[in-house]
């Protein structure tokens, strides 16, 4: 039991709030590489990955895997967009550093979707079982490059938007 919830449940729980977060995220960062800034979008994705973040240093711990690093590693960056976010306000430099560490997290985020997503749904699965295969490589391939793009027009963006 985490939670007073059964693993099964809390799982559930861990997963819708990694899509809210996600779900926010791909909303948030696209309109801040046109130049906007939703800021109730962008509290959102930044407590609800937050949230992913802690939810899944709620599970079961026996040995460092990729998910503890990849959580360990979010969680220091989304630390960095928080300060950008709420401690500088995206003033000066706040606002590149913030494009760069938001991409970086929800980059992070769907990186952990498509390796769960492999691993869970049966379809994707049979394409890709060990996780090497090339399906599961173009997918996070293709998120990368993506990922990247939306990265470099945030950072574009950031720099050429007025201080908040």
């Amino acid at each position: 039991m985490i939670l007073g919830l059964t693993i099964p449940q809390f799982t559930t729980l861990h997963v819708l709030i990694s899509l809210v977060g996600i779900l926010a995220g791909l909303i948030a960062l696209p309109a801040f590489a046109r130049g906007r800034v939703l800021p109730r979008t962008n509290v959102i994705f930044l407590w609800f990955t937050q949230l992913t973040n802690l939810t899944g240093f709620l599970f079961p711990i026996v040995a460092f895997t990729p998910a503890l690093g990849v959580g360990i590693l979010s969680t220091l960056i989304l630390a960095v967009a928080f300060w950008a976010w709420y401690g500088r306000k995206l003033a000066g430099g706040a606002a590149p550093i913030y494009a760069v560490t938001a991409t970086i997290c929800l980059w992070l985020n769907l990186f952990v979707l498509i390796v769960q997503s492999f691993l869970k749904v049966p379809a994707l699965n049979a394409l890709a079982p060990n996780g090497n295969e090339p399906p599961f490589a173009l997918a996070q391939g293709g998120l990368l490059v993506l990922m990247v793009a939306l990265g470099y027009f945030a950072f574009k963006a950031s720099r050429n938007r007025a201080v908040v």
